[in-house]
């Protein structure tokens, strides 16, 4: 299905019934409102506006169109933050976060949370049986322009709460951070501060426990919506609109409490601001496309955090954020939403009915123009819902064969400590990722300890801090286990294990590594493997084992060994070698890894493949002899897809 999002406060109330008409003839179902209009609502302090409101969820409702009502605690207005200055968050330095755009409150402001608790309940009240709403979406874009970290007094006050709450004693506290080294002992918990603004590195175990304390500050604000939300309006469904690679809170964590995993797509942008890392060479070539991995990356992320999803924002134009706005290629919105669909995503949702003419998004494309005429992502999205009238309903989706281990401390871990300035969890994540997919393989990703019986095939990029569930799980499984480096090379507190590492996994690999080397840019190490000598960068590990390597640095020092069905590289994988290597374990377990032509990414769903074409010229569909093609054909135009059967 389709949707879009609409702001009818933004426009002269005669042009709603005609703006909703009109939805409903271009074959959409949902529109997503309400997420920023809390000064509409309340323009002075208890003084309700809701007549407004109360029309546009009825015309849009009366039109056919099933509302998605947003809590507006994204953007508390003026008036809150004269009255509560407080609630305003501040960033490392000590600056305060000034009023003016959005996400303007820090997560652990107790007036702050008081007054979204209010404001969510009214609205609850006011529209939680209403038959026109069919689902609420809290808040915005969580974590959106750093904001998930605020460094205040009440922030502080809450943090040493969240202390003393997980050690009880300072004394334990004390201990696992390690603080008699430097003098660091603390007497109490009201001692502790928070760790920006130190004269150098701040201890590591107090940053990695602040990280943990923002995040679960996240969780708790949205749980408190939550709440209120399923009291006053039971039966709804609940989303949040999760962002591109995102890490500063744990979203698997915070998605237990939401029936949908909505996220933000913006393929173009992403691209060009490296939201995961891509090459300058990359970011020309796919300019008007997005990188052929990148909204691919999400949709399997976002449908690990939560089995249904939604785009809740889907790109239909230039974006007015990036380095670098370009106008998306023709054919690419139908191809970005077709994307979304191959997999998995029930709704896919368009960014927005309307481009605004004023403020900080007048030039943000939407479905239509502001001189209120359609804008070639109309027309896009029209095709699409045409071709969904046709095709009928999509075939269920079913698990994919490999399994990707994401985990969001990790990235806190290794943000925490590099060791190296180019060792980052998201970049060696994004690389296991493209190498599957340049090999025709589905990926879902699924956090530590997650049941692994479903997948032929498991790969865990990096899993600095192994607990008892993931280990297990990975004794149980019994397909081709890879592990990254670094994996099981942190204590809870983020200190060495007393075996060394790989500390727990040792279990799995009779290995201990010795020591680490973080190779500058340039600097690189020879590895041969496979009658081959790769080159390898960015990391190296020293390994004592009873093994032997199955691949060897040119100094003789072990790179990869083997213990049964489970492997742990103990580099940095360039692409190339690790796309080499991951198609040969996959062949292992089974599965038929192909080499894609530059450009093509397919994906299954059921019995129908998909297959995308991001490049510029076409592109031959490793499709079976006797295919049926539902769209498309073998050979698949620029910027165009074929969905086949067979």
């Amino acid at each position: 299905m389709l949707g879009v999002c609409y702001y009818p406060e933004h426009w002269p109330r005669e042009r709603w019934a005609e703006d909703a008409r009109r939805m409903r003839e271009l074959g959409l179902t949902y529109v997503r409102i309400g997420e920023f209009a809390w000064s509409c609502i309340e323009p002075e302090p208890g003084r309700f506006t809701w007549t407004w409101l109360d029309e546009a969820i009825e015309t849009l409702g009366q039109a056919g169109l099933k509302v998605v009502l947003g809590t507006p605690t994204a953007t508390p207005p003026k008036w809150l933050i004269d009255r509560h200055p407080e609630i305003l968050a501040v960033d490392p330095m000590g600056r305060v976060r000034g009023f003016g755009s959005r996400r303007h409150y820090s997560f652990s402001s107790r007036i702050y949370r008081e007054e979204a608790r209010r404001i969510v309940t009214l609205l609850a009240q006011r529209y939680g049986q209403n038959p026109h709403v069919a689902g609420w979406q809290t808040d915005n874009e969580y974590g959106c322009h750093d904001t998930t970290r605020s460094y205040g007094p009440e922030d502080l006050q809450a943090f040493r709460e969240w202390l003393r709450a997980r050690y009880r004693s300072i004394e334990a506290l004390n201990e696992a951070w390690g603080n008699v080294f430097w003098s660091m002992v603390y007497r109490s918990f009201e001692e502790v501060g928070l760790p920006n603004q130190t004269v150098t590195e701040a201890n590591p175990a107090h940053w990695l426990d602040f990280y943990r304390f923002s995040s679960e500050q996240v969780a708790s604000f949205n749980r408190m919506q939550v709440e209120i939300l399923r009291a006053y309006s039971p039966g709804r469904f609940i989303v949040h609109n999760f962002m591109g690679y995102t890490p500063d809170f744990d979203h698997f964590k915070l998605a237990q409490d939401l029936d949908i995993a909505g996220w933000d797509s913006y393929p173009l942008g992403f691209t060009d601001m490296d939201v995961l890392p891509c090459t300058e060479e990359e970011k020309v070539r796919y300019a008007r496309s997005g990188h052929p991995d990148m909204a691919a990356f999400h949709h399997d992320l976002y449908r690990g955090v939560k089995p249904r999803w939604w785009v809740m924002e889907q790109q239909p134009g230039p974006v007015n954020w990036a380095h670098h706005n370009p106008s998306p290629a023709p054919g690419m919105v139908r191809l970005w939403t077709w994307e979304a669909l191959a997999h998995g995503a029930e709704v896919v949702s368009y960014f927005r009915w309307r481009q605004f003419p004023k403020a900080q998004e007048q030039f943000h494309a939407g479905l239509n123009r502001p001189d209120f005429e359609p804008d070639v992502g109309f027309f896009e999205a029209k095709q699409v819902a045409e071709e969904l009238q046709g095709l009928g309903s999509l075939p269920p989706s079913c698990p994919a064969p490999v399994a990707l281990v994401f985990d969001y401390e990790a990235d806190w871990v290794l943000s925490i400590q590099p060791q190296g300035k180019e060792f980052v969890y998201r970049d060696l994540v994004w690389r296991f990722y493209q190498a599957l997919r340049r090999l025709g393989l589905d990926v879902d990703f699924v956090p530590p300890g997650a049941d692994l019986s479903p997948y032929r095939m498991v790969v865990v990029p990096s899993l600095p801090i192994v607990r008892e569930a993931a280990l297990k799980a990975f004794q149980a499984f019994a397909g081709p286990l890879v592990l990254g480096p670094r994996s099981g090379s942190k204590t809870e507190s983020l200190g060495i294990p007393p075996s060394l590492p790989p500390g727990a996994l040792q279990e799995l690999l009779p290995l201990k590594v010795v020591r680490v080397e973080s190779l500058r840019p340039g600097l690189w190490e020879a590895l041969a493997w496979d009658g081959r000598v790769w080159k390898v960068g960015v990391w190296k590990e020293w390994v004592e084992s009873p093994l032997v390597p199955e691949a060897r640095f040119a100094d003789g020092k072990g790179a990869i060994y083997r213990e049964g069905n489970r492997w742990y590289l103990a580099f940095w994988p360039e692409l190339d070698l690790l796309q080499a290597y991951l198609a040969q374990q996959a062949r292992a377990a089974g599965l038929s890894p192909q080499t894609l032509p530059e450009g093509l990414r397919l994906r299954r769903r059921g019995p129908w493949t998909f297959a995308f074409n991001y490049s510029p010229e076409p592109r031959l569909v490793p499709a079976p002899e006797g295919a049926r093609f539902l769209l498309g054909g073998r050979e698949v135009a620029p910027y165009n897809l074929s969905v086949f059967e067979g």
